[in-house]
């Protein structure tokens, strides 16, 4: 296979925690899509601890594991985001988000205390988590007669095909998912029916 279609994330939100010499690190490990979401838990824990030092955090997202964070929220370069991170990855993890929020306890614990304060309380969060195996899927949406209902069905049914939506209505069109490596042999099928239409309309 030319492409990984699997990948490890969270099965749902987690917390960890870390303390030092009256510093307090409160982890929080949330399963994320887009940006969009990590920008969300951002602003929601930042109304649950209005008065916490650091709200730091590091993400990677989508199966190719390509688009990815750190962010050290005013602690010393690369003490805090880049050890988050370093957890992510050692796990190999993606579609996931872990801020570590920090109560200063006053006394500094210097570059070495703060990375590792930064990596055991996102480790905890992680360690608190199911971590699962998901598919890479693509969507696609076909549009067909009438008379085509049963062929297309059949592929549906004998394919495991997951129908996201459907409307029979005027004509009929549904969208559905597939794994990834059964795309191809998934999309050939619908193409040999005729008067048929087959697109593409994402990658989840």
């Amino acid at each position: 296979m030319l492409f990984e279609d699997t990948y490890l994330t969270i099965e749902k939100a987690s917390e960890g925690l870390f303390k030092d010499k009256g510093s307090k690190f409160l982890a929080y490990a949330f399963p994320v899509s887009n940006e969009e979401a990590v920008k969300l838990h951002l602003a929601e824990l930042r109304k649950l601890h209005p008065s916490a030092r650091h709200h730091c955090y590091a993400f990677r997202l989508g199966a190719s594991k390509q688009a990815f964070r750190a962010n050290d929220d005013g602690e010393p370069s690369n003490t805090a985001g880049k050890p988050i991170l370093g957890q992510i990855q050692s796990k190999d993890l993606t579609n996931i988000l872990i801020v570590v929020v920090r109560y200063f306890g006053g006394t500094l614990l210097g570059v070495s205390g703060l990375i590792n304060a930064y990596k055991l309380a996102a480790a905890d969060a992680i360690t608190n988590a199911k971590i699962i195996e998901r598919t890479v899927d693509e969507v696609y949406e076909v549009s067909f007669d009438y008379l085509q209902m049963n062929d297309v069905m059949k592929i549906i049914k004998d394919e495991g095909l997951q129908i996201l939506s459907q409307n029979f209505e005027l004509s009929c069109a549904l969208t559905f998912s597939v794994r990834k490596s059964n795309s191809t042999k998934v999309y050939d099928m619908f193409s040999k029916i005729s008067n048929l239409e087959i697109k593409f309309i994402k990658e989840i």
